[in-house]
């Protein structure tokens, strides 16, 4: 049983502070996953031919990896520290708990939209979305 509980008001007056935190989240994971990439095709590149790059990017390319990470967990620290839940980094997908019918319910709501419209069952997941307000 979570810590807090938020009714759908509740949680969407919290969203000026979610908001603009997840979509950091969000940019930090691109950032990272963009990163990790261009790590790989690096360490590629030296398997390949063993030179023709700079001797100081594989080490720039790791502290910008570590830098975006550590600015993601920092992004998921503030966000549980309101009360809620991180369920996807790359969409930016947030969980508020809930009581519905005196169940523990998740108030869902993702990076891009204008509200917290939705609310599914702790197994449920994203696929079991079901419209506000409860039924």
């Amino acid at each position: 049983m979570a810590d807090r509980h938020f009714t759908p008001e509740e949680a969407n007056a919290l969203l000026a502070e979610v908001r603009p935190a997840a979509e950091e989240l969000v940019g930090h994971r691109r950032a990272m996953t963009a990163a990790a990439a261009r790590r790989a095709k690096l360490v590629q590149r030296i398997a390949g031919n063993g030179g023709d790059f700079d001797p100081q990017e594989p080490r720039a390319l790791e502290e910008e990896f570590e830098g975006e990470g550590e600015a993601l967990a920092q992004c998921i620290e503030r966000l549980e520290r309101l009360g809620v839940l991180v369920k996807d980094l790359d969409r930016g997908l947030i969980d508020f708990p809930a009581l519905h019918d005196g169940e523990e319910v998740l108030l869902c709501w993702q990076v891009g939209e204008p509200e917290i419209a939705y609310w599914h069952g702790l197994d449920e997941g994203f696929a079991g979305r079901k419209a506000l307000p409860f039924d």
